[in-house]
This record gives structure tokens, C-alpha cells and sequence, in this order.
């Protein structure tokens, strides 16, 4: 839902492989997450129709399968999604299949091409089949290199016609990367296929007979100093989402920063005899537990800061509920999952949950849902050895909680100098909802609960 486009990342199959329903086949990136996708269908692949590290819109087929007459093997209907249940329906109504153009090549496997009756090939989309013509950017190291297949019915034979016209090699995705596996340069070979694409056999016969032409080379010199100087990094999936939402979020909410320096050596003292408790033997309990459950508790007794601007209707939302949100950062970029009614969560229940997001976010599994609902969130800066900073909101949010690193550091207890556990925390929120005293309050209330854990017990 909202999302527009996804990056194929990583593809499971290659054209000739056997599938079965709900086998999983590809990795996705999208806007908010990198997901898996399962296959509705069992049957033969019959071509990829986009490759890794392209950009492909939502609807853009992505894969061609064999299903053996439309059906798909002998898999229970309810395990196709509805969207694929359509496609196949389509596939067996032969009246519902719309003819391709005259002048579009009959290739079977491409969209909107004829294919024999007993190989009538079922093609997973995103939601639904997109009639028109549709483009898919390519990645920029490759950007020399055409579609990898016509997306749509009505595209192939434009497709072609570009690529020729701009004098670039035309060949499937397969063709291609048997040309990079035998060292076969596309550009000087002249394709037998449809339209002069480039065909299996024509790299085969390149490679066996070792005339094909190298490209001239550039200069070592040239290559060494580009790249050692710099380094070019498609800006896409979630670092684009991420880079959006802050721009836009920094550019909306009028941003307040406060900062309070605490001891929590109690609750440092606490995490320890947690972690001894048997409630908490098969998850790891950090401090960040007892921040958490610090913030949920301010959360309940100041609720504004749990709220969020509606500008279209011009009204204050304050919710009851809160879906606790954890930045996380990953390989891809800065990520905030968050936990679903964490006001309703045991300390135990919180910890497990705490420790799941944590892995799922590490591993590039959190789903779009993992990713939005969030209400309020903390950032452990900490675990990076910083002190503190002046976190961004995440974009519909009222307020963010930066947690800094424990350090042990000179601290006034009873009048005397003594060593003590210190740490800064930073609260950030949206002046629109949060005045200066509430934002105080709020804060005041945190670092009070980690000076003393027994306060988030009186305050429950």
C-alpha cells in the first residue's frame, strides 16, 4: 500500500527451474523494506523479465511461468493470491487474452505476444495487468544496456526499435549474463534472433570460435584515479525513502531539542539482575529495555506526546495506543520498525520483542508493516559511542528519544565526589503539538524513572 516501485535485488530462479506455490523466488527492495516474494504459481520458469538491480513499477510483470494450460499444478486454489487468481483465469479465457498488434513480434514468453494453447504462460505481476506501455530505469553502472524484456503488451516491439536505434546490443537477461560468464562482448556480435536480438546460440558460437572483438581498453591510469577519487551510489529503496521522509520531516515540523544528563547506575544495576531473573533467560536484556518501558510509561501520563498533526482536517490526533518505534541501522540504510501496542506488553514481553525487531531489522526481513503505524520513537545512539544529538522526527510522529552512551563519569551523590554511570538523553519533538513545558515534563519524567527504576513502578 502507497508504494510505487520496487529494485529487483536478488532473483532465487533461473529460466528453465521447476516451482512450486509459495516457493519463494525473489528478493524485492521497496521504498520501506526488502521483501520475499512467493511464487502463485508451480510450474517451469520460462524468462526473468527484469533483472537484478533494475527499478520495476508496481504492475510490471517481473517473471514468465509455464503453468501447463493456465493451471497452476496441483497446489490448493487458496494458496494463490487474489491477484494471481486473476491472472490465471485470464490465462484460461481465451477471449479475455486481448490480441497483440500486428506489427509486435509473436514471440511466446513475451508480454502480449501469442503462445501455444499447451504452454500458456501465466505472468505475476504486481497488482494487476498493466495494458500500456511501461518503462523500467535501469541501474546507472549499466544504463548502456536495454530492457531486459517488453513489460507490457504493446512495448516489445518499441523496446527493440529503441535499443537498435541507439546502436546497443539486444539480448535477454539469461543471454547476457551467459555473454559475462564466457567473456563475450555483445556489442560487436550480430544477433540471429527476432529484430537482431542476440540469441544463446550466437554467444555459444562467439565463444567457440574466439572471434569476437575486444573493446578498446581505457587507460589504466584513467581507471585507477576515478576510482580511488570517487565512488557513485545508486540512490534508491530505503535510503531513498528514508533521505524523503527526513527532508520532509525536517522541512515540516517545527523541531525543539532538549537535553538532560542523568545518573542511571541503578538501572544499570537493574538490567543486571533482570538478566538473572528466569522471565528473562532467553532473551538479551540491555538498558534499552528499561528506556523503553521508561518512555511508555511518560507516554501514558502525558499522552500529547503520543499524537500527531493532521493537516488536512486540522486537528490534533492523540492516540491511546502506542507502537513503539526502534531506529535501526542497517545495510541499507537507517530503518524504524516499530512494536504494536507496546503499552500492552509485560517487561518480559517487551524484551522479546524489543530483541525480535532487532534481529529482524539486522537480517533486511522487517515488512512494510513492521515499518509504518509508528507513534513515537527511540534512538540508541549510544551503541555508537556518542553522547547524544538532535534526532530528526519520523515523519507523522509528535516526539523522538535519543539514548546516549553509559560511561562512567565524576557525579555530586550526598555532597561528595563519586565515579557514577551518566548518560545524556535528547528529546526532540513537533512545537506545533508539544509546548516547551510538556516537552520538559516529559523528559524530566524519563530521566527520572532511570535515575530510580522503582518510579516506573509507582507511576504504572
Amino acid at each position: 500500500e502507497g508504494l510505487t516501485e520496487a529494485d529487483i535485488v536478488r532473483w532465487h530462479v533461473q529460466p528453465g527451474d521447476q516451482i512450486a506455490v509459495n516457493q519463494i523466488i525473489v528478493e524485492i527492495e521497496t521504498a520501506k523494506a526488502v521483501v520475499e516474494l512467493p511464487s502463485p504459481y508451480a510450474g517451469t520458469v520460462a524468462s526473468l523479465l527484469v533483472p537484478e538491480g533494475a527499478t520495476a513499477d508496481v504492475g510490471t510483470p517481473i517473471i514468465s511461468v509455464e503453468v501447463g494450460g493456465g493451471h497452476g499444478g496441483s497446489a490448493p486454489a487458496q494458496a494463490v493470491p487474489a491477484e494471481a487468481a486473476v491472472q490465471r483465469q485470464i490465462a484460461q479465457d481465451e477471449d479475455l487474452v486481448p490480441a497483440p498488434p500486428v506489427d509486435i513480434a509473436s514471440e511466446p514468453g513475451m508480454i502480449g505476444s501469442p503462445a501455444p494453447k499447451a504452454e500458456r504462460q501465466a505472468v505475476l505481476v504486481g497488482y494487476g495487468v498493466k495494458l500500456g506501455t511501461t518503462t523500467r530505469r535501469q541501474r546507472k553502472n549499466a544504463a548502456a544496456a536495454p530492457p531486459a524484456a517488453a513489460p507490457a503488451a504493446g512495448a516489445g516491439q518499441q523496446a527493440l526499435a529503441n535499443g537498435a536505434a541507439a546502436g546497443h546490443a539486444l539480448a535477454k537477461p539469461p543471454v547476457r549474463k551467459l555473454a559475462r560468464d564466457l567473456g563475450v562482448d555483445l556489442t560487436v556480435l550480430a544477433g540471429s534472433g527476432p529484430d537482431g536480438s542476440i540469441t544463446r546460440d550466437d554467444v555459444q558460437q562467439a565463444a567457440a570460435s574466439g572471434a569476437v572483438a575486444e573493446r578498446v581498453p581505457v587507460p589504466a591510469a584513467v581507471v585507477s584515479a576515478a576510482g580511488a577519487r570517487e565512488e557513485r551510489i545508486p540512490i534508491r529503496g530505503v535510503r531513498k525513502h528514508t533521505a524523503a521522509a527526513m527532508a520532509a520531516s525536517a522541512f515540516t515540523a517545527p523541531h525543539v531539542t532538549e537535553f538532560l544528563q542523568i545518573d542511571i547506575t541503578q538501572t544499570m544495576a537493574a538490567t543486571a539482575r533482570l538478566r538473572a531473573l528466569p522471565e528473562f533467560a532467553e532473551v538479551r536484556v540491555s538498558p534499552l529495555l528499561l528506556v523503553a518501558k521508561a518512555l511508555l510509561v511518560a507516554a501514558a501520563r502525558h499522552p500529547m506526546i503520543n499524537s500527531s498533526w493532521d493537516e488536512a482536517a486540522q486537528e490534533i490526533v492523540v492516540k491511546r495506543y502506542v507502537n513503539l518505534g526502534i531506529a535501526a541501522a542497517t545495510e541499507r540504510g537507517l530503518i524504524v520498525p516499530n512494536i504494536k501496542e507496546a503499552q500492552a506488553l509485560s517487561l518480559p514481553e517487551l524484551a522479546r520483542a524489543l530483541a525480535g525487531l532487532a534481529e529482524t531489522a539486522r537480517a533486511g526481513k522487517s515488512t512494510p508493516a513492521d515499518l509504518s503505524g509508528g507513534t513515537i520513537t527511540i534512538t540508541n545512539v549510544g551503541i555508537f559511542g556518542v553522547d547524544t544529538g538532535t534526532p530528526i522526527l519520523s515523519p507523522g510522529e509528535a516526539a523522538i528519544l535519543a539514548f546516549g552512551q553509559v560511561k562512567d563519569a565524576p557525579w555530586v551523590v550526598d555532597g561528595a565526589l563519586a565515579v557514577r554511570k551518566v548518560c545524556t538523553l535528547a528529546l526532540s519533538f513537533d512545537h506545533r503539538l508539544v509546548d516547551g513545558d510538556l516537552g520538559s515534563a516529559v523528559l524530566r519524567d524519563v530521566g527520572a524513572m532511570l535515575t530510580d527504576p522503582l518510579a516506573m513502578l509507582a507511576w504504572s
